[in-house]
């Protein structure tokens, strides 16, 4: 019997991309090709290596000698809501009612408490910027003394805490929130499938049910305030714990995951706002799609059946998509052109001119993943000084003007990396079956070639090949494999294609056009 699976779990930005094709066959023939190949990619990207030695001294140092705030919040029954193996968690919730309105306590983990500025460890998280996720295992930010025991919000233990302390009135609207530095303790870690069976089943505790509550009203706020998520398939790479390879796990989104999400973007709101009141910090920013890139997606959505008129807003009408539709999925695939030109704007003593982060439809900090992510724990630091009217440390907002560099690089690297890993292993799932044909649905019609090989496919894939004439991208089902195909196509057709290339080292996968 195969043992349990262990998911490669990559950092979820605020879209989240969701999958809804089922789980692919396993790798196993081409094992030490795949292993040979992914290994390097660590040399190609020039991943961080092993810990200094150094850093690891001083994280162990601070964790020996932390001490933990006054604020006692133990008795507070938090829970954390993660991936069933995660165990560097972030935040914990706990949440319940309040006259007509509801209270959120959102505790993030304290990583500040850990890292001594100007030191070794300091230096090395900056170098790294975030936690890196490969199939073949992840490159955290911060040692694992920190990240996966001491400053993880295990169920259980101690731990020391940003808690964000939200009152929200009776439609889930914010009407005061403080952070401080608390003492807490978890008690539970939840696993979003587990979750979402007791809130279907009705064994949820209260904490569930009004996590269902608040949540679902937060969406509600989201649509009105013209904010926009892509339901779009999004695989994650699986290994398996007895060796037995790999596999593409491409399985729908649970609800509770939304509604999980939407507290933290509540927090990532206040921390902008706060940090706006306070004339220092920085925010996370998108510009507003353009309106060449709004009129050319309003004659993909005609060509494909299902208009957008333009009257709703674009948010509101990503959501009336259903992506088992393989029109609709082409839809999806197309809106991400909406969705460029994120990055971090840093100020310190006036508003910048640009402050909203267009998809969520608000000012929006990253502050909810210091564990993962380098600039939470600047924004984390800096928002509990302003809520409390004390001076923020020097060392936080001499980082400010820094972090967009470092932030930016480490993205590419985490994108590229993402985008490679799934190649390489889509590449291996079907590298035994050249030849054979599939079922595929078109989800970017042709386009004319140039005879080279440098093709971007829809999710973000290679899309390889040194064919000449037209071109599109395709996605099959068993394996889920998304990739470039000759011939001519059209976008959102079902469509009858066969391999022709599926090298694991150069991560190339061509299909043809058969009918």
């Amino acid at each position: 019997m195969r043992a349990a699976a262990k998911t490669i779990r990559r950092f979820r930005a605020t879209l989240i991309f969701v999958s809804h094709h089922r789980i692919a066959p396993n790798v196993d023939d081409s094992s030490d090709q795949l292993a040979e190949a992914l290994a390097a990619l660590r040399t190609e990207l020039e991943l961080p290596t092993a810990y200094p030695a150094e850093a690891v001294q001083e994280a162990e140092r601070a964790v020996e000698n932390l001490k933990l705030p006054d604020q006692d919040l133990r008795e507070v029954p938090f829970v954390t809501i993660d991936p069933a193996t995660s165990t560097d968690l972030d935040q914990a919730l706990f949440i319940d009612r309040a006259g007509d309105g509801y209270k959120v306590l959102y505790a993030i983990a304290d990583v500040p408490s850990f890292v001594t500025p100007g030191g070794a460890l300091d230096a090395e998280t900056r170098l790294r910027g975030q936690t890196f996720y490969a199939p073949d295992g992840r490159i955290p930010l911060h040692p694992e003394v920190i990240s996966e025991n001491a400053g993880s919000l295990l169920a259980d233990q101690d731990c020391s805490a940003f808690v964000w302390n939200f009152d929200l009135d009776a439609d889930a609207e914010v009407v005061s929130v403080t952070v401080a530095r608390a003492t807490v303790r978890s008690r539970a870690k939840l696993s979003y499938k587990g979750a979402q069976q007791q809130i279907d089943d009705g064994t949820a505790p209260p904490v569930l049910q009004l996590l269902k509550e608040v949540g679902l009203k937060r969406v509600e706020l989201e649509r009105l305030r013209g904010g926009a998520s892509l339901n779009m398939p999004e695989q994650e790479i699986v290994q398996a714990t007895d060796g037995g390879g790999y596999r593409i796990v491409a399985a729908p989104s649970l609800p509770v995951e939304d509604w999980n999400a939407q507290i933290s973007l509540m927090t990532g709101m206040a921390a902008a706002q706060l940090m706006l009141e306070g004339k220092v910090g920085i925010l996370r920013t998108m510009p507003a799609p353009d309106e060449r890139s709004l009129q050319h997606f309003r004659r993909q959505t005609t060509a494909l059946g299902k208009p957008w008129d333009g009257q709703a807003s674009y948010g509101e009408y990503l959501r009336t998509l259903d992506a088992s539709d393989p029109r609709q999925l082409a839809i999806l695939h197309s809106a991400g052109t909406l969705f460029r030109g994120a990055g971090y704007t840093p100020f310190d003593g006036e508003v910048p001119d640009t402050v909203i982060q267009a998809a969520i439809g608000a000012p929006y900090a990253h502050t909810t993943a210091p564990l993962r992510r380098l600039i939470d724990r600047f924004v984390l630091v800096i928002c509990e000084a302003l809520s409390n009217n004390e001076d923020i440390p020097r060392w936080a907002r001499d980082a400010l003007p820094s972090l967009p560099e470092i932030m930016a690089a480490s993205d590419q690297v985490a994108g590229r990396l993402e985008r490679a890993a799934l190649d390489t292993v889509e590449a291996a799932l079907i590298a035994n079956h050249v030849g054979q044909e599939f079922d595929a649905v078109v989800i970017s019609g042709s386009r004319p070639s140039n005879g080279n090989s440098n093709g971007n496919r829809a999710n973000g894939n290679k899309a390889n090949g040194n064919g000449s004439g037209p071109y599109g991208v395709v996605q099959i089902a068993e394996p889920a494999v998304t990739a470039r195909c000759d011939g001519e196509l059209e976008s959102g057709t079902e469509v009858r294609v066969r391999l022709v290339t599926a090298d694991i080292a150069s991560r190339e996968i061509r299909f043809e056009l058969r009918r």
